[in-house]
């Protein structure tokens, strides 16, 4: 008789994930001119940046842990703080006269907080 934790096997979304990652990533890259905006979601944190890939260099980046957005949000996992991490974010940008950029969803499904990210940076001046 087989146990129960034979038959199912749970299934690991970080390798998932990571997958997705590496099979977008073949497709995009970032330029200086078109800079990639990658995010990274955590429970607690939302991270964006925009990165030059052909030198290797982040140009812009916002994040719930920066002193700026530290203070006006009590949760940083939340649509909320991605709202603020995207407008934070493009406002950096259009600052340093970056328009268009490409995104990049670091494998993550377009919903929730990622979709929240985008649209926030894309009403706030960014083009993708």
């Amino acid at each position: 008789k087989k146990e129960v934790s034979e038959l199912f096997k749970k299934v690991n979304r970080q390798a998932v994930r990571d997958r997705k990652h590496l099979s977008i990533r073949t497709k995009i890259s970032g330029t200086a001119e078109r800079p990639r905006l990658s995010i990274y979601r955590s429970n607690t944190n939302m991270f964006a940046q925009l990165i030059d890939d052909v030198n290797g260099v982040t140009l812009v980046s916002a994040s719930t842990v920066d002193k700026e957005l530290k203070a006006q949000i009590a949760n940083g996992g939340n649509v909320e703080a991605a709202k603020l991490v995207g407008k934070l974010l493009a406002e950096r940008a259009v600052a340093k006269e970056i328009k268009d950029v490409v995104f990049d969803r670091s494998g993550y499904i377009y919903t929730g907080r990622v979709a929240a990210l985008a649209e926030s940076a894309r009403e706030n001046g960014l083009n993708f």
